[in-house]
């Protein structure tokens, strides 16, 4: 490559983007965009190539509330075109939050965001049993007369009242990913597969459609990892290292892990379903091979992290 021979994949959450409920504006959401990208351009400068991906769980989330307080007025807006939509939007805050990191340092590259698409199986067992919620929580009258007006799944949320809720498949290609290559070949910096990627299948005749579905994060983000055979995962969390007995008085912060170490403490149960669990999975599946490296930190430890200083760094062995 003709910066680097060193590629890392750094996922960004969501979650990341809105720092409390006093700061999810567009605008809040942007600065902290523009807070991550200074920390991934220390990477930048230091020689890295950086393919970027990011979480959604909020900004879909205020998509499909807008859509459903429109209803009546204009058509719901479909899942995957959701999808695309926060790729767009996230993809440009981070940007354009880039060029202006480069601009300021003299660096001579350029960030570009690629809309996504992440094929999955028709098949998968996901699709039978819709678990993953989004939208706003509804009381059970709205939210029924809104399964039989729309088609939606709904089932109550641990007595927060109802939501809908959506298949959650394995991701199994990135249909961009000859295209990724290629930007990340000559050198762009390159923000990829938003929120998991669009979902999509493939049809008898080899068409693709898009599905009501949503893609892990993490999971689509180690896929893209492996893809293009990158030297190191870096998953950007709300949490300075990884920790076993997390939030117990014998809670005990991790500074590096074996692959087989992290098998272990996943099946026994120490990292959170829905916190730290996908995360550690993500990696699990991504260090595969020898000679890998994935790194667990929050975005303000990333160059501290890449020294060793800061975050929980996994191995193959």
């Amino acid at each position: 490559m003709p910066f680097s021979d060193r590629t890392a994949v750094v996922a960004v959450g969501g979650n990341s983007l809105i720092i409390d409920r006093a700061h999810e504006s567009i605008p809040d959401q942007s600065a902290a965009a523009a807070a991550t990208a200074h920390h991934i351009a220390d990477m930048v400068a230091a020689g890295w190539n950086v393919v970027i991906t990011h979480g959604s769980g909020p900004q879909v989330g205020f998509i499909l509330r807008r859509s459903e307080i429109a209803l009546g007025e204009v058509p719901p807006v479909p899942m995957d075109y959701a999808a695309a939509d926060l790729q767009g939007a996230i993809g440009y805050m981070f940007q354009r939050a880039l060029r202006n990191e480069f601009r300021r340092r003299g660096l001579n590259r350029s960030a570009i965001a690629v809309v996504t698409q992440v094929l999955v199986d028709r098949n998968d067992p996901a699709f039978a049993d819709p678990a993953k919620p989004i939208g706003s929580h509804m009381d059970e009258e709205t939210a029924r007369r809104r399964a039989a007006e729309l088609g939606w799944v709904v089932r109550e949320d641990a007595g927060r009242g109802w939501r809908r809720v959506v298949p959650s498949p394995l991701p199994q290609s990135i249909v961009e990913i000859d295209e990724i290559e290629h930007l990340v070949t000559a050198g762009h910096i390159v923000i990829a597969c938003g929120g998991g990627g669009i979902p999509v299948f493939q049809a008898d005749d080899g068409d693709l459609h898009g599905v009501e579905a949503v893609i892990d994060k993490d999971l689509a983000s180690s896929m893209l990892a492996r893809e293009l055979n990158a030297d190191l995962f870096v998953i950007s969390t709300s949490v300075p290292r990884v920790a076993i007995n997390f939030g117990r008085p014998d809670q005990r912060w991790l500074e590096r892990l074996t692959r087989s170490e992290a098998e272990t403490y996943l099946a026994e149960g120490h990292f959170a379903e829905g916190s730290m669990a996908p995360k550690i999975r993500a990696i699990i599946a991504y260090l595969e091979r020898p000679g890998r490296r994935g790194l667990i930190t929050d975005p303000a430890s990333i160059g501290r992290a890449l020294d060793g200083q800061a975050g929980t760094l996994i191995v193959p062995e």
